[in-house]
């Protein structure tokens, strides 16, 4: 028995994406090539604006935590699932799995807020900007971070308080290549209703009320940005924006469609689905945040150059 919980069984299969043995080589090498660019990109861009001054400003440091949250999530099951993708016998322990269920869910949810943040921060320099360093400053910056990662914090814990209760009798195999919640909970062999209530209602306020304020942020940037006269003004607006826009329509709506239906409902598609939030995103945040970004090009153009001394 699992320490802590009333499960039967002290570890777990995950089936992974595909059973098909003709396909494991190449997904190994798909997922082991976007983990890669994953770490590197964020640890890169981590690195760049610890070190580059002139990058320690509100945008950046909300940058930053998305990139180390975004390098910790993309860690806590990537490495996992390459190694089951490749052995026989895809196990983890019941407490891995648990410990997996609760960092996917912190840092999961974690970007949710730090999206927000950095949409209230965009709309902020785009329609106050004489208020900014005000609105923006340090000490502000500051508390919306630890009070996004406490309240996560606090949310993940629960919910794994009512996971560790549930019981797994014999059945031990996950559909899924992660330790998720839906997949878990169609293991119990208790009465999952509640939890399911729970889950839905606790995704929902994490998906919508950030949704919702991303997008009021976004409607007052986007009418500002049509009074602004200069064309060189208009353009660098838009370029703050559609970065932003891209990842947070991919990261929500795929979320959506993971967490906002009921447990029941084909696991194949959540795997799909799973695979966009949980790699793609991860991968392309930090990519579509620094291939257009001036700053960001002339931090790492003068980096390079004290490196070179």
């Amino acid at each position: 028995m699992a320490p802590g919980s009333d499960s039967f069984i002290t570890h777990l299969i995950l089936v992974g994406l595909t059973d098909q043995s003709v396909l494991q080589l190449p997904l190994f090498l798909l997922f082991l090539v976007m983990y890669m660019v994953t770490v590197m990109a964020n640890l890169s861009l981590i690195i760049l604006i610890g070190l580059s001054s002139h990058l320690h400003t509100p945008m950046y440091f909300f940058l930053f935590n998305l990139s180390f949250i975004d390098l910790c999530h993309s860690s806590v099951f990537t490495p996992k699932m390459l190694t089951n993708i490749i052995s026989e016998k895809k196990i983890i322990s019941y407490m891995g799995c648990m410990t997996q269920l609760y960092f996917l869910c912190f840092f999961g949810i974690s970007e949710s807020y730090v999206l927000t943040s950095m949409a209230y921060d965009c709309s902020v320099a785009i329609c106050n900007p004489l208020l900014y360093n005000i609105a923006m400053s340090p000490k502000v910056c500051f508390n919306l971070m630890f009070g996004s990662y406490m309240m996560v914090f606090f949310e993940a814990m629960t919910l794994i308080g009512c996971m560790v209760r549930l019981i797994f009798c014999d059945a031990n195999t996950i559909n899924h290549y992660l330790c998720d919640i839906y997949p878990l909970l169609q293991l119990s062999c208790t009465g999952t209703y509640i939890l399911e209530l729970e889950v839905i209602i606790m995704s929902g306020i994490n998906i919508t009320v950030p949704s919702l304020t991303i997008f009021i942020s976004y409607g007052l940037i986007f009418s500002n940005i049509l009074h602004i006269k200069s064309t060189e003004g208009r353009s660098k607006a838009f370029s703050i924006s559609n970065s932003h826009i891209i990842a947070v329509s991919l990261f929500f709506g795929s979320s959506a469609f993971v967490y906002l239906k009921p447990s029941s409902e084909s696991a194949d598609d959540g795997k799909i689905s799973s695979v966009f939030y949980t790699n793609m995103i991860l991968m392309m945040n930090p990519l579509m945040y620094t291939l257009r970004n001036k700053d960001v090009k002339l931090a790492l153009r003068k980096t390079l150059c004290v490196a070179e001394f």
